[in-house]
């Protein structure tokens, strides 16, 4: 009897075994596969590489033909005598204040023609004094007229501890003896000069609130009573608490120095001369207080502040470089009041209309014609603002970009920036002092460093292919490119040759005393004026030389840069040139002719008496 039914069963039950098993081993593929699956989609993502980020220039336009001139600047700091070291106060908690540094000043205190320094200090916080050093306090030292200098802060009435930040100098009693104000934090401090050689601290109306971080200040006359007025950056609401609660922090280095969107704004002040030795807070009334229309509260982070009349009508504007905000224009009114017009006229903000990081600023008619540039330094990867006027003398343009001073120095971290001649041939030149907020910037940002060389930018006199050509170290020598924390920054003539000669401060460190040793045998103009009806100083005063059919217009103007002041008398280069006459527009509105000046020494020039 045939055994195939049993034996077709066996083959099936071989093939359902087989299958059983092959099915068995493809759910668990299936499975396998789903679990892969459902890994790939649920696992933790990997945490991303710290990179490094790297910066990239904006174009620049090519240089136009010319050749810079060689005109070297020589490192004379200790060979000059000073030895003063900036206290920012750090022990690691990376208080705001700290980063910003303080100024410097250019000054004849004792009236013997020679430009004396004054260097502004910082101080210990509260608790964490150095035992083994007594209290930093500001720095005077007395120039011999050869560039030597003399430490003479102690007895001279200067020697006081505060957190000092910026200076101005300015003769607000008209006695013919400069007098000296320095802002800080907590407060600020009015200094009267006695005697040519002691100074005191005069109440004089001009302290602030004693809870302000003030910055640059300027003494003008605004309202043309011959008197100097005084006019007060104030920076952002700050305290120790409010910025250990902000507690700002960069990835890979900890605790860092808080950037100013992080604190609230605050006002400018502006204090009216009364004429008896104090002064009259006008602030309100006088229209500089600006607030945010939705909000009310006070917008500006004001740093820097720029006196010029922009419109020629005789009346001082002041321009202000605010941090992080837009900037602001206050035209003069002619009544005690301003009118912010930042917004509207093309100086508030960049080309795209995004506020930027002001810090110093100056201005000045750099193309020896009716249109005035105001140079403000930015924050880095923000290219320097060059605001010129346009056709309508209260409308700006930012020619950075065309004029050559913007992509070169996108980079760096700009504070102190002024216009000036360096080489004399009646060209102003630009020159930029800089330096990071944070010293492991290194670490986070490619080609970024904490210290930062000057800039130095030669004005060609160009109209096609832009003013502002950046010098190179072999044009002007080593020392002026040495890499600082660099913060403030002055020009004036220390050594009596008649070229201008440069100081820069730095956080922490000691300054830089540049002086200059160009030997280009250009003639120079270089007057200091005396006013009568006007203030004494003359300050807001216009002298226009004429050479050939070029117009140079300057302003006597020692507010410039970065929480500092250049020199009261104005050196004007002349190349080769002789200039055929002199017109001085007096801050009262007279006028007066000087004909064929000497040349290449300081002529002083008294405003003449009102007219009968």
């Amino acid at each position: 009897m045939s055994n195939e039914p049993e034996e077709l069963a066996q083959a099936d039950d071989a093939i359902i075994g087989r299958a059983a098993k092959w099915s068995a081993f493809a759910a668990l593929i299936a499975v396998a596969a789903v679990g892969a699956l459902y890994g790939l989609l649920h696992r933790p993502k990997p945490k991303p590489a710290e990179r490094v980020t790297a910066l990239v220039a904006p174009q620049k336009p090519a240089p136009p033909l010319a050749i810079v001139p060689v005109a070297r600047f020589t490192d004379v700091t200790a060979a000059a005598g000073i030895d003063f070291v900036h206290t920012s106060g750090a022990y690691g908690e990376k208080l705001l204040p700290e980063s910003m540094g303080a100024g410097v000043a250019f000054l004849d205190f004792d009236g013997d023609g020679a430009q004396d320094l004054l260097f502004v200090n910082g101080t210990f916080w509260p608790g964490h004094a150095a035992a083994d050093r007594s209290a930093p306090t500001a720095a005077l030292y007395h120039n011999d007229g050869h560039g030597h200098f003399t430490n003479v802060t102690r007895g001279s009435g200067l020697d006081i501890s505060f957190y000092g930040t910026g200076v101005a100098v300015g003769d607000y009693d008209n006695d013919g003896r400069p007098d000296v104000f320095i802002s800080g934090v907590n407060g600020n401090h009015l200094f009267h000069n006695d005697d040519g050689a002691h100074f005191h601290e005069v109440a004089a109306g001009v302290g602030g609130s004693g809870h302000d971080w003030c910055a640059s200040s300027a003494w003008v006359d605004y309202d043309r009573d011959g008197r100097l007025d005084l006019f007060v950056c104030n920076y952002v609401r700050w305290t120790p608490e409010i910025d250990r609660e902000v507690g700002a922090t960069l990835v890979g280095v900890g605790r860092t120095y808080g950037q100013p969107l992080n604190f609230g704004g605050t006002f400018c002040y502006l204090y009216h001369n009364e004429g008896n030795g104090t002064f009259r807070d006008v602030s309100a009334a006088a229209g500089i207080q600006i607030r945010n229309p939705a909000t009310q509260v006070p917008v500006g982070k004001s740093l820097g502040v720029a006196p010029i009349d922009l419109d020629g009508d005789g009346w001082i504007d002041l321009v202000v470089a605010n941090d992080g905000v837009q900037n602001f224009v206050f035209h003069n009114q002619r009544d005690g009041t301003f009118a912010e017009i930042g917004a509207d006229n093309g100086a508030g903000y960049d080309s795209y209309g995004r506020a930027r990081g002001g810090m110093g600023i100056d201005a000045a008619c750099f193309r020896n014609d009716a249109a005035i540039g105001v140079a403000i330094g930015n924050f880095a990867t923000e290219m320097t603002a060059l605001y010129v006027t346009q056709d309508k003398p209260l409308t700006f343009e930012d020619e950075a970009i065309t004029e050559g001073i913007g992509p070169a120095g996108w980079r760096l971290l700009k504070f102190g920036v002024f216009f000036f001649d360096y080489d004399l041939d009646g060209r102003l030149d630009v020159l930029t002092a800089d330096g990071h907020l944070e010293q492991e910037i290194g670490t986070i940002q490619q080609g970024q460093t904490y210290r930062q060389p000057a800039q130095l930018f030669w004005n060609a006199g160009s109209r096609d292919g832009g003013c502002f050509v950046p010098v190179p170290q072999e044009k002007a020598g080593a020392d002026l490119f040495r890499p600082l924390v660099g913060r403030g920054s002055a020009f004036g003539d220390i050594d009596g040759d008649g070229d201008l000669d440069v100081v820069i401060t730095q956080v922490d460190g000691p300054p830089l005393l540049l002086r200059n040793d160009q030997e280009l045998q250009h003639h120079f103009l270089r007057l200091k004026l005396v006013g009568r009806q006007s203030n004494r100083d003359a300050i807001g005063a216009w002298i226009r030389v004429r050479l050939g059919t070029q117009i140079l217009g300057r302003q006597v103007m020692p507010t410039r840069s970065y929480l500092s002041q250049s020199e009261l008398p104005v050196t004007i280069g002349l190349g080769s040139s002789t200039p055929a006459d002199v017109e001085i527009t007096w801050p009262s509105g007279q006028t007066s002719h000087v004909d064929a000046p000497p040349l290449d020494r300081l002529v002083t020039i008294q405003e003449p008496p009102p007219p009968h």
